[in-house]
């Protein structure tokens, strides 16, 4: 589908731009944390973001960027565009977090506020991106953004080969996280082995009950009727662009997808910062959700902390600050 030395690709021309993330172990759960919360914009999201950019022609960036989020993969974007001298548009829904908009805008791209939720705001981009002829920048439904997000699997192999055969828990909302580490997993596996698709990776989706787009994607082959609800796990939320190329990737990588409740992001926030003292946001806290509600059974895990942009009076208001 995409092949492995895309990735690798990949991590070589975003090197320059990101940080080199750290990768924790917590013996009391069994668990490794991979902190893309302390990314360059707190968050994951900016791998795949600079490598679609740079991977793009030079008339094709030219022509100005333009994409749709709810704000972690507008603040890759929006670094890409600095990085490139290039004109950037995000569209985000009108919930989109204050903090995260504050930040793009600070990135100097331009907001375009869109009633409605996520989809409605990728939509109007779609829309715009044609009318306009700029470069369309897919949040996930793109090779390049996809191998971008998959070199966070090739730091974790570098730093502890041996955790192939762990379980990795990932956030999931598009897929293009999940995907990326799929491929990689999927590689790797087949080297330690030598055997072709011997087994699936041992990898796991997770994300909130209250926009279970993927989850319905991956069981039933559709999300037709599903009905979302406000959720922490913003950077999740909305639905999958039909036809996006993450769901077969998904479909033949993913041993399954999990979903958690809002409570349980709550307490996950509040456990990341009373025990590692960690800004975690609500996409990110699904992962370590599944983990501690005991959803996970087989150990070591690995989980992926997709990002740190949590509002700190939210934050404050979840954890009472201690």
């Amino acid at each position: 589908m995409i092949p492995i030395e895309w990735l690798y690709d990949a991590n070589a021309r975003i090197q320059p731009y990101i940080n080199i993330t750290p990768l924790t172990y917590d013996p009391d759960l069994n668990l490794y944390l991979k902190w893309e919360n302390q990314q360059i914009t707190r968050s994951f999201k900016v791998r795949g973001a600079i490598n679609k950019v740079l991977s793009l022609q030079s008339w094709e960036i030219m022509q100005g960027l333009v994409t749709s989020s709810a704000g972690n993969h507008g603040l890759g974007v929006a670094l890409a565009g600095r990085i490139t001298n290039s004109v950037v548009t995000v569209f985000v829904p009108e919930d989109a977090p204050k903090n995260k908009i504050k930040s793009i805008q600070e990135l100097g791209a331009i907001i375009k506020c869109i009633p409605g939720g996520y989809h409605h705001a990728e939509n109007e981009a779609l829309e715009y991106a044609k009318n306009t002829k700029s470069t369309w920048i897919s949040p996930y439904n793109d090779v390049q953004v996809i191998a971008g997000q998959g070199t966070i699997g090739i730091e974790i192999i570098d730093t502890q080969p041996e955790l192939i055969d762990a379980t990795w828990i990932v956030p999931v909302g598009g897929g293009g996280l999940i995907s990326g580490i799929g491929i990689f997993l999927n590689h790797q596996v087949n080297l330690s082995t030598e055997k072709i698709f011997t087994r699936k990776p041992n990898l796991i989706g997770v994300q909130s009950d209250a926009s279970s787009f993927m989850y319905h994607y991956y069981y039933s082959g559709n999300q037709d009727g599903i009905i979302e609800f406000p959720s922490l796990a913003d950077g999740l939320a909305g639905e999958v662009e039909h036809g996006s190329l993450t769901v077969p990737i998904i479909k033949k990588y993913v041993q399954s997808i999990l979903l958690v409740t809002e409570d349980d992001i709550i307490n996950s926030i509040k456990y990341a910062w009373k025990k590692y003292n960690q800004y975690i946001e609500g996409s990110a806290a699904t992962a370590l959700a599944a983990v501690l509600t005991g959803k996970i059974k087989s150990k070591p895990a690995v989980i992926i902390v997709t990002g740190g942009n949590i509002d700190r009076e939210l934050h404050y208001k979840i954890t009472g600050g201690s």
